[in-house]
């Protein structure tokens, strides 16, 4: 018997729509679902035809959490099995970690609430997008856990140490207006033009040569982490291979003929 299918694909215009799709129990993650995800996260990563990847959800939420019926039966992600702690999860096989590594850019679609480790893994993405009824709940320490799937690692990062403990210790829940202010969203819009929306901005990042997104992306990531001098050095690596490809000869070609660039990924 087939599994069903609790994560969509889909690749178009250079576009990889990675949906979750346990509408009837808002998508909330369970073991199958972790899986898939991970898988779809790592065949777009791998598929040189792709060059953004959309994450989103069907149905009324993007994703409400682990599915903790799952959890206090003793089954669900592995993660807990009830009140256990799992010591045999991979966690660098998990989608926070896969997209943290991810090199193609990732855009979050909130079509709906994100909670815990939904809302940890809107966070890993690179940019997120929000329909007007979709909401962030950091519900963690409620629920008497810590952000499990990166949160505390990306909070601090995205909007500062006092922010990120307001919002963590509180475990509050932000609208989608408040998460544009608190700097967790670049824009929020009418639940019916969230996809097109979503589209629109992965169709100008497809529009750019691939190889320098995915190089400035890593770039960025690895600044996270090291000092300045070794940063500039890093980046004079990544440069030298991206002057010998077609899609720089293309770019500066288009730039004197006063053309759009029609760019390959070589």
């Amino acid at each position: 018997m087939s599994q069903p299918q609790e994560v969509l694909y889909e690749v178009s215009e250079h576009i990889a729509t990675i949906t979750l799709n346990a509408p009837e129990r808002m998508n909330t993650i369970s073991g199958p679902m972790l899986d898939q995800l991970t898988e779809r996260l790592l065949e777009a990563n791998a598929d040189s035809d792709v060059r953004v990847v959309i994450l989103t959800g069907a149905g009324r939420a993007f994703c409400a959490g682990l599915d903790l019926r799952a959890q206090t039966g003793g089954g669900g992600t592995g993660i807990l099995s009830g009140s256990v702690v799992s010591t045999t999860l991979n966690l660098r096989h998990t989608p926070p970690t896969v997209l943290h590594e991810m090199e193609k850019p990732t855009i979050c679609a909130l079509n709906g609430g994100a909670a815990g480790y939904g809302m940890d893994t809107a966070l890993g993405c690179d940019m997120r997008i929000m329909a007007k009824s979709a909401k962030l709940a950091a519900a963690f320490c409620k629920r008497g856990l810590v952000p499990e799937s990166g949160g505390t690692w990306f909070l601090p990062r995205l909007i500062g140490w006092e922010k990120a403990s307001k919002l963590i210790f509180t475990s509050r829940t932000l609208s989608a207006e408040e998460s544009v202010e608190w700097g967790l969203a670049t824009e929020v819009v009418a639940d019916e033009d969230l996809m097109p929306c979503a589209r629109a901005l992965a169709k100008e990042i497809a529009a750019n040569a691939p190889l320098a997104v995915q190089a400035a992306k890593r770039m960025m990531r690895m600044g996270l982490n090291e000092p300045f001098p070794e940063h500039v050095h890093h980046v004079y690596l990544q440069l030298l291979p991206l002057m010998r490809t077609e899609d720089v000869k293309e770019g500066m070609t288009a730039y004197m003929e006063k053309r759009q660039p029609k760019f390959v990924g070589r």
